[in-house]
């Protein structure tokens, strides 16, 4: 394109010569030479302002001359401004979001099985790579201090305590003393042995020895009797009785620092027993392994899982309206916010960028990418400039003729 524009004013000199030669023995080359001259004019003016953006015309520093790389910062953080301003504005992007059903066209994309597949090996393979970091030693041991430092080392007592009156405030608590005594019952209903020496050992030598069966036996039934009264009473002795021990107990770790230095002193010994830390790390490795070995295989049970789980809550979400528009309302609201949050940080990102470009590579890129347009520009300087000089020496030679 350069060398369109170019050759277009090497023409137009040309013919502007011959035209002023032989202007004089044809008249009618008044004409031409006007028009080449005027060409010659616009297709100057406008080399110079095209030359003038990217660098200085002929080397000669004029003012106002290589505007793009002399004030590339500035061009930069305006184009940020520009980007922020009108890009990110929260109408634009309300506008736009409020156009698109986001929830819909990902439900329905999830659908089908085989993008459902896709997705589901792409998190797997995300997931076996935290695996392994977290494998990694010096992860382990950051881990842990993260652990200590937020979930062992705070005190429990004041929390559990709280959560002891909360748990029993509701009531959550009976279900859990009705489990025990169930099992109670039915380990005693199938270890009947249990006791038959519990009460008959302690009998003088000389009683009978059915008599000892019969007292055993008794007390075995007596127990089960008492059990079953428990559980079959809520409002039992035996239950308020546990209820106000919780009850105590939950106090005195909220309030008691005995209670809450002892319960503080197991923890301690529990985390530090090597045995403890042992078992842990065996647990841990285990988990690992079989999750990185279940993540990993295409066919697994948990991969097929996830598959169809995925797929049928896309489908479900495809097939309901309200949830649709439920979840395209919170996709808004947090698009929204991340965009208000971070509009200054993601135009500062254009800004930022140009500033780190060398000057010339700046110019480079930029005329590379509208150099072809702006030469149209000296182009139609040229044909531009050649109708206005042949206008201009019409219009003259008319008055001048008239004049006379």
């Amino acid at each position: 394109m350069k060398t369109l524009a170019t050759s277009l004013l090497a023409i137009a000199a040309v013919v502007f010569a011959v035209a002023f030669a032989l202007q004089d023995r044809y008249p009618w080359l008044g004409f031409v030479r006007a028009a080449a001259e005027g060409a010659m004019v616009g297709a100057l003016a406008d080399w110079f302002a095209v030359t003038a953006l990217f660098r200085h015309p002929l080397g000669l520093r004029i003012p106002h001359t290589a505007i793009i790389p002399t004030r590339k910062d500035e061009i930069g953080e305006s184009l940020g401004e520009f980007v922020e301003t009108n890009f990110l504005a929260d109408d634009v992007v309300a506008g736009k979001l409020g156009s698109l059903d986001l929830a819909g066209a990902t439900a329905g994309w999830l659908a089908e099985p085989e993008n459902a597949r896709r997705v589901v090996a792409e998190g797997s393979g995300a997931l076996v790579g935290v695996a392994r970091l977290l494998d990694d030693e010096r992860m382990r041991d950051a881990i842990e201090a993260v652990v200590r430092t937020h979930l062992i080392d705070p005190p429990w007592g004041p929390p559990l305590g709280r959560l002891g009156e909360k748990v029993l405030a509701s009531g959550g608590h009976r279900e859990v003393v009705d489990l025990v005594l169930d099992r109670v019952d039915e380990w005693l209903a199938a270890h009947p042995e249990a006791f038959a020496t519990l009460v008959s050992r302690r009998l003088p030598s000389w009683v009978p020895s059915f008599v000892d069966r019969v007292v055993d036996e008794r007390l075995h039934t007596e127990a089960r009797r008492f059990l079953a009264d428990v559980r079959g009473d809520p409002e039992h002795t035996l239950r308020h009785a546990i209820d106000d021990a919780l009850a105590q107990l939950a106090d005195r770790l909220q309030h008691d620092p005995d209670t809450v230095s002892r319960l503080e002193s197991a923890k301690a010994r529990a985390f530090d027993d090597p045995r403890i830390r042992e078992l842990a790390a065996s647990a841990w490795a285990a988990a690992r392994t079989a999750a990185v070995d279940a993540l990993s295989d295409p066919e697994s049970e948990l991969r097929r899982r996830a598959e169809a789980a995925l797929a049928d809550a896309a489908r479900r979400v495809a097939g309901d309206p309200g949830l649709r528009a439920s979840l395209n309302s919170r996709i808004n609201d947090a698009a929204l916010h991340l965009v208000s949050a971070y509009r200054h940080d993601i135009a500062g990102i254009i800004s930022e960028t140009v500033r780190g470009w060398d000057a010339a590579e700046t110019t480079d890129k930029i005329e590379t990418q509208v150099g072809r347009d702006l030469q149209f520009i000296r182009i139609n300087g040229t044909v531009v400039g050649a109708l206005a000089g042949v206008a201009i020496y019409s219009a003259a030679t008319l008055i001048a003729t008239l004049a006379r």
